[in-house]
């Protein structure tokens, strides 16, 4: 037999087929949705979520996938339902009003359905069926299946009903979900449905350290792989919203564009000016070194170039960051009227660590923001150890690294233990550290500033003074004078004294100058008197030579006058 007959015999495998659910994180963790046709069961104790888990998955078929929807009730009432659920914005009324969801009471009497000594479930089947035909309904909820069951003793007729349930449910071809209160040694009270359900999902509601939290769990899922972990989920005025565990693949895209820091001197500090966008920022340091001012910084220059930023602050409202910015120079008011900044401001202890996880992540997903800060982390402590918070940040910054957020954190620093360890826990997972440190010096208190390390580029390794004034934030180069390095008043005055001491230097050499001046003068002047002197003296001596030139020339003249006269005498009186 040939490779391409043989290859006949055995046709392509097909996938499981799902239907989404509509809520939000659910189908990432189920890979999908929920089994296409099949029942999927939603145990837990009470409190947990299940009918409002139930009934959103209803809800969002109807009107996000146009699959209509029946919702059978065993114990709330419709009225009582649409009630209940009206403050996450689900109008039941209306959606039944256009038939594309039914929501149908059954009051379960055991003398009702039990008839001549057996169990028998044809009435709900036939008021189900009905249910489903009259809006030709994809899904259905059966919420909880206890009242159904719960004046049954028989297991072997509790298990055949249950069969015969859930082949119905298979036989319409409906995707159902079937919610049970949760057993003291199984997930259900009768232990069975989780056998003959084809997925099965575990809410659970915790208490720990007077936080609550609320967390899924997939205990199984036949024909498809799916997330094993615990997630939490958070119940709000949206409905549900389960938190996914980000991939532990570290293959998260980059970027080389640079982003200033808002400080024009810390850009300096970092080659090609600015941090790398979408990457993660600590600013730590002790009480006062201006942390918050660094970070208020970094969001008014994102608003300043059009971008969204998200400030989540763990330890002072809205308010108050506004108007303490003001005495620095910063109106981060104008960036929140023109709705590029948005404060989230709670105090850590209102939820604990994995709700405001799932928190951070709806608000992102919600205002889609490209730079966000949180002020502190370190407050997160007092809802968690140092271990879950760390996990929880992993996870946050590989959400933003995914979504290429840029997020700045600042975390404070103190002389403890607890401290010390969250600072180096967080420190080791961000791209970039700013350190700000006291200096003490000459009954000063001044700020140091050091790039601790930034990854992908060179940086500067100088400590720089960080001053905060009411003109903005700035960094000051540090002043090496004769006894070391000098900060604060004491460089101003080591500064003011060299300025001093320049001014008389120059004074000195400028009284010198002058004084110089005034002997060229003189010298110049006595140059000028020899030289009239000279010119005197040699036209004296010249008149002399002229006088004597002129007498040697009359003398003679005067000579050969006599000489002539000598010789005609002689002419006159010759010798006798």
């Amino acid at each position: 037999m040939s490779l391409s007959s043989s290859s006949n015999l055995y046709p392509p495998l097909k996938s499981l087929p799902k239907t989404r659910s509509g809520i939000s994180g659910l189908d990432e963790i189920t890979l999908g949705g929920l089994p296409t046709g099949r029942p999927s069961l939603i145990c837990g104790s009470a409190g947990c979520g299940k009918t409002l888990f139930s009934l959103e998955f209803i809800v969002r078929g109807a009107l996000e996938f146009n699959e209509p929807g029946v919702f059978i009730a065993f114990e709330e009432m419709a009225d009582e339902l649409a009630i209940n659920v009206a403050s996450l914005g689900f109008d039941l009324h209306k959606l039944q009003h256009d038939k594309k969801i039914k929501i149908d009471y059954i009051h379960v009497d055991r003398s009702e359905i039990e008839e001549t000594g057996e169990y028998d479930l044809e009435g709900l089947f036939i008021r189900l069926g009905y249910a489903i035909d009259s809006i030709g309904a994809k899904r259905v909820v059966l919420d909880t299946i206890e009242n159904l069951f719960s004046g049954l003793s028989n297991q072997a007729i509790l298990r055949a009903e249950l069969r015969r349930l859930f082949q119905f449910l298979k036989d319409k071809g409906v995707t159902a979900i079937i919610t049970g209160e949760r057993g003291e040694s199984s997930l259900t009270r009768q232990g069975l449905e989780e056998y003959v359900s084809d997925c099965v999902i575990l809410l659970d509601h915790r208490i720990i350290n007077q936080i609550s939290t609320r967390r899924l769990r997939i205990v199984k899922y036949r024909g498809s792989v799916h997330g094993t972990n615990e997630y939490p989920f958070l119940i709000d005025e949206d409905g549900i919203s389960v938190l996914p565990v980000t991939s532990l693949q570290l293959n998260k895209p980059v970027s080389v564009e640079r982003i200033t820091s808002g400080i024009k001197a810390l850009d300096t500090m970092l080659s090609d000016g600015g941090f790398y966008k979408g990457s993660s920022i600590l600013v730590s340091g002790t009480a006062g070194t201006g942390k918050t001012s660094i970070a208020s910084s970094f969001a008014n220059e994102a608003c300043s170039r059009g971008e969204k930023c998200l400030y989540f602050a763990f330890e002072e409202s809205p308010q108050q960051i506004i108007r303490n910015m003001r005495s620095i120079g910063m109106d981060l008011q104008t960036h929140v009227d023109k709705g590029l900044l948005k404060f989230y401001a709670s105090r850590p202890t209102l939820y604990g660590l994995e709700m405001h996880l799932v928190a951070i992540h709806k608000a992102i997903r919600k205002f889609k923001p490209q730079v966000v800060v949180l002020d502190p982390i370190t407050n997160l402590i007092t809802v968690g150890t140092v271990s879950e918070v760390k996990s929880m940040l992993v996870r946050l910054i590989d959400f933003l690294q995914e979504e290429q957020i840029t997020v700045m954190f600042t975390a404070l620093t103190l002389n403890t233990v607890i401290n010390e360890q969250t600072d180096e826990g967080v420190s080791s997972l961000v791209d970039a550290w700013l350190l700000i440190k006291d200096i003490e010096m000459n009954g000063e208190r001044n700020r140091g500033l050091y790039i601790m390390k930034s990854r992908g580029m060179h940086h500067s390794n100088q400590v720089r003074e960080f001053v905060i004034t009411s003109e903005g934030l700035n960094l000051v180069d540090v002043y090496l004078g004769p006894d070391g390095v000098l900060i604060g008043s004491a460089r101003e005055a080591q500064v003011m004294l060299e300025q001093t001491g320049q001014v008389l230097h120059t004074h000195a050499i400028s009284r010198k100058d002058r004084e110089l001046l005034r002997k060229r003068k003189v010298l110049e002047s006595k140059i000028d008197s020899l030289k009239t002197e000279f010119e005197s003296t040699e036209e004296e001596l010249n008149k002399i030579y002229i006088e004597e030139d002129l007498k040697r020339e009359v003398m003679e003249q005067t000579r050969q006058k006599v000489i002539n006269i000598r010789s005609g005498n002689r002419n006159a009186h010759p010798e006798v």
